[in-house]
């Protein structure tokens, strides 16, 4: 069904990275969205008012605030296709993330107030109508209709979402699997009061399942608003990406190795990476330069990211050096936690009274690792190789894993 509508009413639907159709892409699903949902609030509304069911009431204003969430998508789409202007260089697709974080912030909203009425009910103990045969029979075609719809919803949010890469639809995806549960939830409270009624029972747990209703919205509130927000705090890139990029990097003939990857995302198209790139000293600068161009140029083609390299020469036809470096490998392995690290840009500046050892190590994030300890380790270990060395060592701390 996915692909279908795609074919009817995206043009070029394939050309998933070129910005005009991913916007498309987000249109759809939000027009699909807000079609959907306000069928399931005028229908549950409808029936939730004649039988006087607060679940059913709640979950139809609850699809409501799924409507509303799709209008916000659609208005976060559009402006995120905002081309850069002057005082945002980057263009505007971060207005996607705020178009997440405002749907949470209703979600949550919409259920403090939906577990307010439901607790309302419960203490005025207010009875649930089911007098009328017909109007019974509707509530749970139309709670079946529901869950259906809502499921189908998912699904097509689910695959919208992978395609693009939307944090947005990503959230509405999972909101409306939330929902099959909550109607689900409603449509068990709904049938058991209704048996309970049939057989002169007067329990009523209508008011119950409501206040669960929305509390679990809640829950799922928060957690959007988490999930949502992270991307405008910052994120760790894609690590199967990244691995790819590095491995690319690494097959070009000339490159001895790759350091200080860096990577910045404005956006799910707008993506900025800075690498530091090994190379021979002995090459022609302009050869060595000419290599950079051309792996900037493929990378950016094949991941659709601005790259920026940084070119490292490197000595590599010296025995003292590559004993040292040997010996700073076996320094830092016996360190504690010291197999997690690495270490890069290692050269030595000669005097006549010193040697000058400098290199950078890299610290992984999930280490307890400190700077100062770990600087005087090593300087204690290299004093005992040779009293004339002298570290100037910097602490990189990953940005990527």
């Amino acid at each position: 069904m996915v692909n279908l509508f795609r074919k009817i009413f995206i043009k070029d639907y394939r050309n998933i990275s070129d910005p005009t159709v991913r916007t498309k892409h987000g249109y759809l699903a939000s027009v699909f969205g807000i079609i959907t949902n306000l069928l399931l609030v005028v229908f549950k509304l409808t029936i939730g008012i004649l039988v006087f069911s607060m679940s059913i009431i709640t979950d139809a204003l609850n699809n409501f605030t799924d409507m509303a969430s799709s209008i916000v998508n659609l208005l976060g789409f559009k402006l995120a296709n905002k081309p850069a202007d002057k005082e945002h260089p980057f263009g505007h697709e971060r207005i996607e993330y705020i178009a997440g974080l405002i749907i949470s912030f209703v979600i949550i909203a919409i259920a403090a107030v939906l577990g307010y009425t439901s607790v309302m009910k419960i203490i005025d103990n207010t009875a649930t109508n089911y007098s009328n045969n017909a109007v019974n029979i509707a509530v749970f075609i139309i709670l079946g209709f529901a869950i259906l719809a809502k499921l189908i919803q998912g699904i097509f949010y689910r695959k919208m979402a992978k395609i693009i890469n939307s944090v947005s639809l990503k959230a509405s995806a999972q909101d409306s699997f939330n929902d099959v549960i909550t109607t689900t939830a409603v449509l068990v409270a709904t049938t058991v009061e209704y048996i309970l009624y049939l057989n002169g029972y007067d329990i009523h747990i209508d008011g119950w399942m409501g206040l669960a209703v929305s509390i679990f919205i809640v829950v799922t509130g928060v957690k959007l608003l988490i999930e949502t927000s992270n991307p405008l705090i910052g994120l760790t890139p894609d690590k199967e990406m990244v691995h790819q990029i590095i491995e690319d990097i690494k097959q070009y003939p000339g490159v001895l190795g790759v350091h200080d990857m860096m990577c910045h995302s404005y956006g799910p198209t707008k993506t900025f990476m800075t690498i530091h790139v090994e190379v021979d000293h002995r090459v022609d600068v302009l050869v060595s330069h000419d290599l950079i161009d051309n792996i900037e140029k493929e990378i950016q083609q094949k991941y659709s990211i601005s790259l920026t390299i940084h070119m490292d020469p490197i000595i590599t036809e010296s025995s003292e050096i590559n004993n040292l470096i040997a010996k700073t490998g076996e320094i830092i392995a016996a360190f504690p936690e010291g197999e997690k690290l690495s270490f890069h840009d290692f050269r030595t500046v000669n005097g006549p009274t010193h040697t000058n050892i400098l290199f950078d190590v890299v610290i992984p994030s999930d280490t307890k690792i400190n700077d100062k300890e770990l600087l005087n380790y090593l300087q204690n270990e290299f004093q005992k190789i040779n009293s004339t060395y002298r570290l100037v060592v910097n602490f990189d701390h990953n940005y990527v894993d």
